[in-house]
């Protein structure tokens, strides 16, 4: 019998991760920002995710877009059950998941004949040959003309010095016995046993001792999904784009969207040099070597249909935004390739401000006079910026808001309820952007006690403590486990309190609640009341500490 794993690594579940970039509203915003159509405004949608995982990012897209249908499969029994179970409890009906193989998942009944969209994060370089030609080929048959295909992967540029330390750390762990995790800490130790040993290697590729160095902080369940699988390939862009060539795709862009603009990611020199470059797919791979690129997300189109200029102003236009941090008014530094962004806090400030007042169209904002006296140019490319680096997000049009809050209130509820045994899940669903926004173990468990009727910040802390310490669990603040409750107490008011002066709003405003709107206002007023209570600020990120069993 074959094994069902082809290799991969099964003994470790994979995460519970959001991945902000395979949110259709972004998508249509990178395809507006290199100035092509997309066709995801169109009425009734379908959307396929390849190797979900946990299935945790189709999931909150579902609750917040309930006129697009998600399917997704995974190999995986233990990772598809997860998924059905959370689908179950938000009482979403436009999600399918699916126990298949790449083999046979075209064989699936009940899968549309062709979807608006494919979607595969993190699978192409983790999976066999054979595998990445199932994938190609199902892209090939099953995407609509005009549809859009995202895909992430390795690049070749960044890893192909670190390719002799995976192989290493690979042969080690195939020689020891006993659960993986103590086998890769196994594998680790060896390497690091090596590098002190003076291997020439390490000397002669510094990039590879750095990121033999970075394992150290790094999640063992991570890295055994990231290194020991038995195919691992870092991809050239030009292979990944003649592939999916073959499936009669061009690439369109990344989908990180602050890769649109050279000027923050190369030096002048490099933007001359790449500018010379004429071929659009060998200039994407020159690109991978000037700036050492470590992971691509690409968006690619079959059949791409470009704007006209009129056009592309029009659809910047209607685009409406929101705000995604909490802003006070202060400086907004960003860094990004090159170090920090440089950005004119006379022309970011007031659109920012604006935007604190709910979200709002390009337009809108335009005839505020938010842009101040900025060309077309520098507000594209501020609001590019902002859009990239997370201030802002591209929103859903404000049809059917009410019908996606109650959908995203249900699926919302459902993961605050999970906070009450774990952070296994950090971002919660917004009917705004028909995307997600990270939020906490405890702000999750605050909103529980809001949802609950709960009106105050003590009152949230309180109700956190009581889950906390019935399951023998201590705040741990500058190292240390908080032994004593009064100290508990104090740090999680503390995070109260600032949640609902920061957090809370901006939930809020993304329409992020776990009660009705009468009663969220109701709250709000309390919470609002009890802001002013001084209570002390812990002085770095409050993290939990678990009472070993007597």
């Amino acid at each position: 019998m074959s094994d069902w794993t082809s290799g991969y690594v099964a003994d470790l579940d994979y995460s519970h991760d959001f991945f902000r970039e395979m949110t259709p509203s972004l998508m249509a915003f990178s395809a507006l920002s290199k100035g092509q159509k997309q066709r995801l405004d169109q009425g009734r949608l379908s959307y396929c995710e390849l190797g979900c995982g946990q299935g945790f990012t189709s999931n909150l897209l579902a609750a917040a877009n309930p006129h697009i249908d998600f399917h997704a499969m995974d190999f995986s029994p233990s990772h598809i059950v997860g998924a059905q179970q959370l689908a179950l409890d938000a009482a979403l009906d436009n999600v399918f998941f699916y126990e298949r193989s790449f083999a046979d998942f075209d064989q699936q009944d009940g899968l549309p004949d062709q979807f608006d969209v494919i979607a595969l994060h993190g699978v192409m370089s983790w999976v066999s040959k054979e595998n990445q030609s199932l994938v190609i080929d199902f892209i090939g048959k099953r995407l609509k003309p005009g549809g859009l295909v995202y895909v992430s992967y390795n690049s070749l540029a960044a890893w192909a010095s670190a390719m002799p330390l995976r192989r290493i750390l690979l042969d080690r762990a195939d020689q020891a016995t006993g659960q993986l995790e103590g086998r890769v800490e196994d594998a680790l130790e060896f390497a690091n046993t090596l590098e002190q040993a003076g291997a020439r290697y390490f000397i002669d590729n510094p990039s590879a001792s750095a990121r033999l160095g970075s394992t150290k902080t790094m999640s063992r369940t991570y890295l055994a999904h990231e290194l020991f699988n038995a195919d691992w390939t870092p991809f050239h862009f030009g292979d990944i784009a003649g592939d999916l060539g073959q499936a009669k795709l061009n690439f369109l862009g990344s989908a990180n969207v602050l890769e649109h603009l050279d000027e923050i990611s190369l030096t002048p020199k490099q933007i001359a040099l790449l500018a010379q470059e004429s071929d659009p797919v060998r200039r994407e791979a020159l690109r991978d070597v000037l700036v050492n690129e470590q992971f691509r997300m690409d968006l690619f189109v079959k059949g791409s249909l470009p704007y006209q200029q009129r056009g592309a102003v029009a659809a910047w236009f209607d685009m409406p935004l929101a705000l995604m941090t909490s802003y006070s008014g202060g400086v907004l530094k960003q860094s990004w390739r090159l170090g920090e962004i440089p950005l004119d806090h006379t022309q970011y400030e007031p659109i920012l401000s604006a935007l604190g007042k709910g979200p709002q169209t390009v337009r809108q904002l335009l005839n505020d006079g938010a842009f101040g006296e900025m060309n077309w140019g520098e507000i594209t490319r501020l609001l590019t910026i902002l859009i990239g680096t997370g201030s802002l997000s591209p929103c859903l049009p404000q049809d059917d808001l009410e019908a996606r809050r109650q959908r995203c209130q249900a699926f919302n509820q459902a993961v605050c309820s999970r906070a009450q045994d774990s952070d296994t899940l950090g971002f919660l669903a917004s009917p705004v952007t028909g995307g997600g926004l990270a939020l906490d173990r405890f702000e999750q468990l605050f909103l529980l006690a809001l949802g609950e009727g709960k009106e105050s910040p003590r009152e949230w802390a309180d109700l956190a403590w009581q889950i906390l310490s019935s399951q023998g669990q201590r705040v741990q603040l500058d190292g240390r486990a908080l032994e004593h409750p009064e100290e508990n107490l104090a740090v999680l008011n503390a995070r109260a309190q600032a949640f609902a002066s920061r957090r809370l709003p901006l939930c809020e405003a993304l329409g992020i609640s776990l009660i009705s709107t009468s009663q969220d206002d109701q709250a709000a007023g309390h919470a609002e009341g009890d802001v002013t209570e001084q209570m002390p600020k812990p002085s770095e990120p409050v993290q939990l500490h678990q009472e070993s069993a007597a």
